[in-house]
């Protein structure tokens, strides 16, 4: 029997926020990339956004989540995971990254990463 897998996905979205361990970054606030990726089995065909992930709510979950100033990346990767699980509780996979760009340290940095996965 064939299983069919639906992949719903934002990816490169840019957010300022003042996520960071130290003050000095919760203070002036950094620029971040947000990549979610989504995997399920359909639900249906019918056409209906019901019967899907809604990308325009995996926005505003991460928007939402992004206002919320945390010390680790980790813990606002944990946050927008725990949403979307609690809106889609079908979903079998979630992979959401952040990219924090130009992150404030010693030499040139592009930027620093952290992924979480969740795998029901």
């Amino acid at each position: 029997m064939t299983k069919l897998k639906q992949t719903v996905a934002l990816k490169e979205v840019k957010c300022f926020a003042f996520h960071g361990f130290y003050p000095e970054e919760q203070l002036i606030g950094s620029n971040f990339i947000v990549d979610i990726e989504t995997e399920f089995i359909p639900i249906g065909f019918d056409d209906e956004l019901s019967q899907t992930v809604n990308y325009e709510e995996l926005n505003a979950i991460i928007l939402e989540e992004m206002k919320n100033t945390q010390k680790l990346l980790e813990t606002v990767l944990h946050n927008i995971v725990t949403k979307i699980k609690v809106f889609y509780p079908f979903i079998d996979t979630i992979n959401v990254s952040i990219k924090k760009l130009n992150p404030i340290m010693l030499g040139e940095v592009g930027y620093s990463f952290v992924k979480l996965n969740y795998t029901r």
